[in-house]
């Protein structure tokens, strides 16, 4: 464990850098727009992804525009779906000053909240107003934090509204953590006081962990309440209908390029 902890970690090491050497020679031939940021940030999420040696299986079919809406059990969902489909998050601003990791967030797009600010929220109700223009979609977690997926918080309506209210459809994402040996989902969540680097560790010396993602069918809303609580039953359902089917897919996925596409405060 010792030796696969060691090599992920510097393999990590070097994909971040290699990948920040190709966002600025992405900014050297001009102006990067928004969807540039988003697919410069999916390949470098199916980078990290097999540095980590984590392999992934998509259901559904990735949307390419709209609102998606899913469960959160770390940060690592942001890698898992990023390389499902080029998108833009919304993070915690905490996030923006994590040590490369919020430089690489702020490269692909993300709209930060400070989730103690009213004028903070509606600043971020407003800038998803403007990408949900774009043909990329933006990804929320509506739980508002990452949990040990035991279940789905309430979802938080405020920033569900800038769909409902311009008319754009709604995905719903279930994700699910599967380890070959059968250990529990809830230990490779993110939750409680565990710190970051403690889970970074134990994710780096984990062997067999691949993630499934199980996109729902797009709707459209026009009521932010009824939509929060519509999605949350629906990935609460195709979470458990998930975990009865069992691993019945291969961990070790193709992370190339080319593919398609407790709480924690």
């Amino acid at each position: 464990m010792i030796f696969r902890r060691i090599r992920r970690a510097v393999a990590l090491v070097l994909a971040l850098a290699l990948s920040i050497v190709r966002y600025w020679l992405l900014r050297l031939r001009g102006p990067v727009t928004m969807e540039r940021h988003a697919l410069w940030g999916q390949q470098t999420a199916k980078v990290i992804m097999a540095c980590v040696g984590i392999g992934y299986h998509i259901e559904g079919k990735p949307p390419t525009h709209g609102l998606v809406v899913s469960n959160h059990l770390s940060y690592l969902d942001v890698l898992i779906l990023a390389t499902a489909m080029p998108c833009f998050f919304v993070a915690k601003i905490e996030i923006g000053g994590w040590p490369i990791f919020g430089w690489a967030a702020r490269a692909c797009g993300t709209i930060f909240l400070d989730r103690n600010s009213k004028e903070s929220a509606m600043s971020v109700a407003d800038q998803m107003i403007e990408r949900l223009k774009q043909p990329i979609p933006i990804l929320l977690f509506p739980e508002g934090t990452s949990t040990d997926g035991s279940q789905l918080l309430p979802f938080h309506p405020r920033l569900i509204d800038p769909a409902t209210s311009t008319g754009k459809q709604i995905t719903t994402a279930a994700v699910r953590y599967v380890l070959e040996d059968g250990t529990p989902e809830k230990e490779l969540c993110w939750y409680g006081d565990e710190s970051f680097t403690t889970h970074l560790l134990k994710v780096l010396g984990v062997a067999g962990f691949s993630a499934e993602v199980r996109f729902g069918q797009s709707r459209i809303y026009t009521d932010r309440r009824v939509a929060a609580d519509s999605t949350q039953a629906e990935i609460a359902k195709m979470r458990e209908e998930m975990q009865k089917t069992g691993n019945s897919h291969p961990s070790d996925v193709d992370l190339s390029p080319g593919t398609p596409a407790g709480t924690r405060e």
